[in-house]
């Protein structure tokens, strides 16, 4: 896939302290209304146009942008590796990325790129609009211009955030801790199992004990996706015999999201606990996450949670959805035996999930 390459012109008399790198991968924020009224990406050697606000912001600005746009329903791993890779090219020049991504997969791509970006100590901030620039109440001007001066946050050269974060609507997210729960309002996201890693207001409030720890200076690894054999399995009352097991028997399938109810409950009718059974013994990795928004997975708190257990299914505690997803083509791409996934799978690697 291709990209270009736009050098934004600093229109200001000052030196520009820090260098940020915004990477436009499509989706409403990088749209604007043309004279016919139709919604089309905007060309971002114009952005000082669009935005006049960021000659005032002291910043040398670089945009990277997809050849195609894509609607965020569309994106791939080889997306994901597209971003991962252009992030690695230009880690040593920049001091921060801001990533302009539709919100409908943004969750899994921040959630992604948080597992394959191993080491970063920079910050890597998600953002995206529910409205376009140009409309009259669009939020998409206010979450770029927060997003770039929380990826330009130094104190005394050392960044603030040194991890992939989700930035939308005033509040700044762990990039793996974040859903999707609303299409229609500016507070799109949600954190329920993690608190918030800033508020945006008059000032910026950062939420330090929330944020992550850096103990000492490691190099940037990069780690790319492999194409691999999962399913997400959703419970249901009613949900038919015939069909769950015969998900559960697709050929070469390597693991399964089983999102359970409640604290990670599920039936147990015995050809749902046999059907468990035989796929973990064929070395399918199961991992148990709740179909709730907030709480977490307690597996044998109740008797519908007990067999899961005793079966062998993985317990995800509190992470989402779409972080597991995520995590568990990260492993399966960067790692081989079957006990050392399921011990990385229960493992918060990137604070993805509480001890």
């Amino acid at each position: 896939m291709n990209y270009s390459v736009v050098k934004i012109p600093s229109q200001t008399k000052k030196e520009t302290k820090y260098s940020v790198l915004i990477i436009y991968t499509g989706g409403t924020l990088g749209m604007s209304y043309d004279d016919s009224g139709t919604l089309s990406p905007f060309n971002f050697e114009g952005i000082i146009n669009e935005l006049p606000v960021l000659k005032s912001m002291d910043l040398e600005l670089t945009v990277v942008s997809f050849a195609e746009p894509i609607d965020s329903s569309n994106v791939t791993i080889d997306h994901w590796n597209l971003l991962a890779s252009i992030i690695e090219k230009n880690y040593p020049d920049h001091d921060g990325f801001v990533i302009l991504h539709g919100t409908d997969t943004l969750a899994y791509s921040a959630s992604a790129l948080s597992f394959m970006l191993d080491g970063l100590q920079k910050p890597v901030i998600f953002t995206g609009s529910q409205l376009p620039m140009g409309a009259v109440r669009t939020d998409a001007n206010q979450n770029l211009i927060a997003a770039l001066q929380i990826a330009s946050s130094y104190d005394h050269r050392r960044p603030l955030i040194q991890e992939v974060c989700v930035y939308f609507n005033y509040f700044l997210y762990r990039g793996n801790r974040v859903k999707k729960v609303e299409s229609v309002h500016f507070d799109a996201f949600e954190s329920e199992n993690y608190p918030p890693l800033a508020e945006i207001g008059i000032s910026i409030d950062y939420n330090f004990a929330a944020l992550k720890s850096v103990t000492a200076s490691s190099p940037l690894q990069v780690h790319l996706m492999k194409p691999t054999s999962i399913a997400l399995i959703k419970l249901f009352p009613g949900l038919s015999e015939q069909l769950f097991k015969h998900t559960l028997q697709v050929r070469e399938l390597q693991g399964v999201v089983l999102e359970t109810f409640g604290s990670g409950n599920a039936p147990t009718a015995p050809w749902f606990t046999e059907s468990i059974k035989e796929a973990i013994s064929n070395n399918i990795i199961i991992f148990n996450v709740s179909q709730c928004n907030g709480g977490r997975v307690i597996q044998g708190r109740y008797e519908t949670s007990k067999h899961l257990k005793e079966s062998g299914v993985l317990s995800g505690r509190d992470i989402t959805t779409e972080a597991a997803l995520a995590k568990m083509q990260f492993l399966f791409s960067t790692h081989r035996e079957f006990e050392e996934i399921g011990t990385s799978l229960t493992t918060a690697l990137r604070g993805e999930m509480s001890h």
